[in-house]
């Protein structure tokens, strides 16, 4: 049953539908198809990545900084385009940050150990996940940018872009509360930007959810960031299908 779930969902996924359907048994033998509910925690810092999520449609996780003082930050987002956990590194697979499900979901779950089992033995699943990678990271350096350069409306004008485009949804169960954390910004702060987005006629927001009514209102309401990520992810992991 389980595998059944698996690869009737596995096209859900992008980097999993870029691998070649000879490749495929390679992971699917391990893997298991997971519910994930919102706060979940995949894996603390520190702590050995043992497990790879692979979020489908409607899924969010993101990777957040934890301070010392209790405050947090997201580092990077991750949905149905990718995967969270051991993607590069093979052996021991300490994590940097959190990984959190920000919007729950289903998943695909596979063993770290079988991916590296299987980039060595496919050289274009090896690629796949390379080219996923560098994406990753280019995700990372433009946030550095987006965060020091750009002010807070245009920052989670972005930030709203990027969750519509992971999810596949314009309804995102987000509350300002819990935008805030993922901003690094006080709640009364991201009260302001979403008002300035609202009178826009781009968003709507009710209480605990945010409505993307008018996409290209929001587009232009965002810096360059959003737009210069999304060209370099078409790019490398190939446009993303209707």
């Amino acid at each position: 049953m389980g595998d059944d779930h698996v690869k009737r969902h596995w096209a859900g996924n992008r980097l999993l539908q870029a691998i070649p359907a000879v490749d495929r048994p390679l992971l699917q033998q391990s893997a298991e198809f997971v519910e994930l509910a919102r706060g979940q925690v995949l894996f603390e810092a520190g702590q050995d990545v043992a497990i790879t999520h692979f979020p489908l449609r409607g899924a969010m996780a993101g990777l957040v900084i934890a301070l010392k003082d209790g405050r947090t930050t997201e580092a990077a987002s991750i949905g149905q385009e990718g995967a969270v956990g051991g993607i590069v590194s093979a052996g021991h697979k300490p994590a940097f940050a959190r990984a959190i499900m920000q919007i729950a979901g289903p998943a695909i779950r596979i063993e770290t150990a079988q991916i590296e089992a299987a980039k060595l033995r496919s050289a274009i699943v090896r690629d796949i996940f390379s080219r996923f990678a560098d994406s990753l990271v280019a995700q990372l350096l433009q946030s550095v940018a987006c965060n020091v350069l750009h002010p807070l409306p245009q920052r989670l004008a972005r930030w709203l872009l990027t969750t519509r485009d992971r999810t596949t949804s314009d309804e995102l169960p987000l509350t300002q509360e819990y935008l805030g954390q993922m901003v690094g910004a006080h709640r009364s702060t991201v009260i302001r930007a979403v008002r300035a987005l609202q009178s826009e006629g781009a968003i709507r927001s009710r209480r605990g959810r945010l409505t993307v009514v008018n996409r290209a209102r929001l587009e232009q309401a965002s810096c360059e960031c959003y737009r210069a990520v999304a060209r370099h992810y078409d790019r490398i992991l190939g446009p993303t299908e209707p």
